[in-house]
C-alpha cells in the first residue's frame, strides 16, 4: 500500500493534492496523507500563485513554477493559463536560458525527460520506454544542446529548453500533457566551462560529429518512430552544421518539425504579412535583408523565398530579392566558406562597383536599399540609427524585425526603432517589447515568437496524424496568423498578442489540419479540422 500511495502523490500526471475528494481518497487508500479540508482546482491556484508572487528574482519564481510542474500537472497549467503573459518569459525565453546554464547546479527533478547517451547507444530504446512509462506519446522535443538560443553550446542541460517548449504546446494548443515527451541527446560538449565542472550532468567529452553523430541522431529517430507510431517529431536548437541536413534528412518521410528553421520562418513571415497588411504592399515587391545567415537567418530566408514563389514569382525571381549578410559583409558566390543553406542565396559581385567595400551592414543597406530587414546575429545594437534612418529614406514603411535574444543580444530596442524611423518602421522583436509613445501613437510591438505559431501548428498536424508536415500547412499558419492583425488601427502590432495564444492557437491549429485533410494527409476520419482538434484538446481539470 505504501508504494502505490507514494506513486499517486508523487506523479504528477496524476497526482491532484488537496483537490482529492474524500471519496478518492478512501478509493485510492490515501486517507490521511493530506489535510482534511478538500480544495478546488481554483483555490489551489490562487494560493500557490500567492506564493510565486513572494519570490524575488525571475530564476525563484522558474525553479518555484518548476516544483508546481513536477508535483501536479493540471494545477500548473491552471496558473499558466490564467497568467500566460507573466509566466511567458518565466518558463521559456528569457529566464529559461538562465536556468540552463546552471542546471546541474539546480537540479533536482528530471522532469520526466528522456536522457540518450552517445556512448551508449544500446540503450535508446529502452531509455524512450522508460520515459514514456507506458503513456501514449504524440509529441517529442529533443535537442542535442549545440545552439540554445543565442547563449550556445550547454550540452545536456539543453534538455530544459525542450521541457520549455513543451510546456508552451500544452499551455497555447492544449496538447495533453501525460502525451509528450522531452528528450535530449547527449553526444558530448565543446563548452569547456561544463567539461572543467566537475558537477556537469553531461558526457565530459568533446562533442562526437560525423558519421558517428549521425547514426545516433539516426537509431533514435527510428526508435522513437517505432515506440510512437503517431509522433510529431519537433527538433530543437541544433547546431548549424546539422540543423538543416537532419531537417532535409526525414522531413519528407516522417512528421517532423525543426522550430530553428520552420518555426522561425513561419512567425517571420507571419509578422512580414501581417505588415504588409498594413502598409498595403505586395510581398512580391519587397527587398530582404537578412543580417546574420545561421541557422535561423536562412531558414527564415527560405521561408519568405517559398513564400514569394508560391505566389507567383519563378525561383530565379524570388531569389534575386533577398540579401544575406554575415560576419564577412554581403554574401557573394565567391566568399570562402559558406553553407548549404547560404549558398542559394548569394549575389555576384558584377552586381556592383563597389563590391569589396560591401563588408558591414550599415555598407550593405546603403548599397541595396531594402524594405525588410531581419536580424538574427545576437550582435547587440549593430541596426543604429545611421542604418535606420537611411532605410526609411527609402522605403514609406521599413519592415525591421531585431529578432536576436535574449535582451543583451537584440540589434535593437524597439522604443529606437520608432524614433529613429519617425513613425514609420513596422516592427517586431525577438523579446517581449512595452509599447512606444511617439507623437501621439501609441505603437504596439508585435513579438516574433516562435510560441505564437508551434504549438497551433503542432497541434493541428497532430489531430490529422498527418503523414507528414507539407510546405503548404507551414505557409496556412503563417497566413493564419498574418490575418489577424487590424491594419485600421494606429500603431497596430504587426502579430496577435501572447496573451492570446491559447485562441489563436485554436485557429491556427483548425487551418493546419484542414489543409493536411485537404491534402490528403490525414490519416483519421475526421472530415474538418474542428472537430479533429477539439477531440484531442486537452484542458487543465480534474
Amino acid at each position: 500500500m505504501t508504494s502505490n500511495v507514494q506513486e499517486i502523490l508523487n506523479n504528477p500526471f496524476i497526482n491532484q493534492g488537496t483537490a482529492f475528494t474524500k471519496d478518492q481518497r478512501a478509493k485510492l487508500g490515501i486517507e490521511g496523507m493530506l489535510p482534511p479540508t478538500v480544495q478546488t482546482l481554483e483555490q489551489q491556484a490562487e494560493v500557490t500563485y500567492q506564493q510565486y508572487q513572494t519570490k524575488s528574482s525571475n530564476l525563484e519564481k522558474r525553479i518555484f513554477l518548476m516544483t508546481i510542474f513536477n508535483t501536479n500537472r493540471v494545477l500548473f497549467f491552471k496558473m499558466f493559463s490564467q497568467h500566460v503573459m507573466e509566466f511567458m518569459p518565466i518558463v521559456y525565453d528569457p529566464t529559461i536560458a538562465e536556468s540552463i546554464e546552471n542546471y546541474s547546479h539546480l537540479f533536482v527533478n528530471p522532469q520526466n525527460a528522456t536522457y540518450l547517451s552517445i556512448d551508449e547507444p544500446d540503450k535508446i530504446e529502452q531509455s524512450l520506454k522508460n520515459g514514456s512509462e507506458g503513456r501514449k506519446i504524440k509529441l517529442i522535443v529533443v535537442t542535442d544542446g549545440e545552439a540554445i538560443l543565442g547563449i550556445g553550446d550547454w550540452g545536456t542541460q539543453g534538455v530544459d529548453i525542450a521541457v520549455g517548449k513543451l510546456m508552451v504546446y500544452t499551455a497555447a494548443a492544449g496538447i495533453d500533457p501525460a502525451e509528450v515527451l522531452p528528450v535530449v541527446l547527449d553526444v558530448g560538449t565543446n563548452n569547456q566551462k561544463l567539461l572543467d565542472d566537475p558537477l556537469y550532468l553531461g558526457l565530459h567529452h568533446k562533442r562526437i560529429k560525423g558519421e558517428q553523430y549521425h547514426q545516433f541522431v539516426d537509431r533514435f529517430v527510428s526508435a522513437a518512430e517505432e515506440i510512437f507510431p503517431e509522433l510529431y517529431l519537433h527538433f530543437e536548437d541544433f547546431g548549424r552544421d546539422n540543423a538543416a541536413s537532419i531537417l532535409d534528412q526525414y522531413k519528407d518521410k516522417i512528421l517532423t518539425f525543426n522550430d530553428d528553421i520552420q518555426g522561425t520562418g513561419i512567425i517571420v513571415l507571419a509578422g512580414i504579412l501581417g505588415a504588409l497588411n498594413i502598409s498595403g504592399e505586395k510581398l512580391s515587391d519587397q527587398k530582404y535583408l537578412c543580417f546574420g545567415a545561421g541557422t535561423a537567418g536562412t531558414g527564415i530566408a527560405k521561408q519568405i523565398y517559398t513564400e514569394m514563389v508560391n505566389s507567383g514569382l519563378s525561383e530565379e525571381e524570388a531569389k534575386d530579392h533577398f540579401y544575406l549578410v554575415d560576419r564577412q559583409g554581403l554574401l557573394f558566390e565567391d566568399t570562402p566558406d559558406l553553407t548549404p543553406e547560404q549558398k542559394p542565396f548569394t549575389r555576384k559581385r558584377s552586381e556592383f562597383s563597389n563590391a569589396d567595400e560591401l563588408t558591414n551592414l550599415e555598407a550593405v543597406v546603403k548599397a541595396i536599399h531594402p524594405t525588410i530587414m531581419v536580424g538574427t546575429s545576437t550582435q547587440p545594437g549593430t541596426f543604429t540609427e545611421e542604418i535606420v534612418t537611411e532605410m526609411a529614406s527609402h522605403t514609406e514603411h521599413p519592415i525591421i524585425f531585431p529578432l536576436s535574444n535574449p535582451t543583451k543580444l537584440a540589434e535593437a530596442k524597439a522604443e529606437d526603432l520608432i524614433k529613429w524611423s519617425k513613425g514609420k518602421a513596422l516592427v517586431a522583436t525577438g523579446i517581449p517589447a512595452d509599447p512606444v509613445e511617439f507623437e501621439g501613437v501609441t505603437y504596439e510591438i508585435g513579438q516574433a515568437n516562435n510560441a505564437l505559431v508551434y504549438p497551433g501548428l503542432g497541434l493541428g498536424a497532430i489531430a490529422a496524424n498527418s503523414k507528414i508536415l507539407s510546405e503548404t500547412m507551414i505557409s496556412v499558419a503563417a497566413h493564419s496568423l498574418g490575418g489577424i492583425v487590424d491594419p485600421s488601427k494606429s500603431g497596430a502590432a504587426v502579430l496577435p498578442p501572447v496573451s492570446k495564444l491559447d485562441v489563436f492557437s485554436q485557429t491556427v491549429a483548425e487551418n493546419v489540419c484542414n489543409q493536411a485533410i485537404k491534402e490528403g494527409l490525414s490519416q483519421n476520419d475526421y472530415k474538418n479540422g474542428h472537430d479533429a482538434v477539439t477531440a484531442i484538446r486537452w484542458q487543465p481539470k480534474y
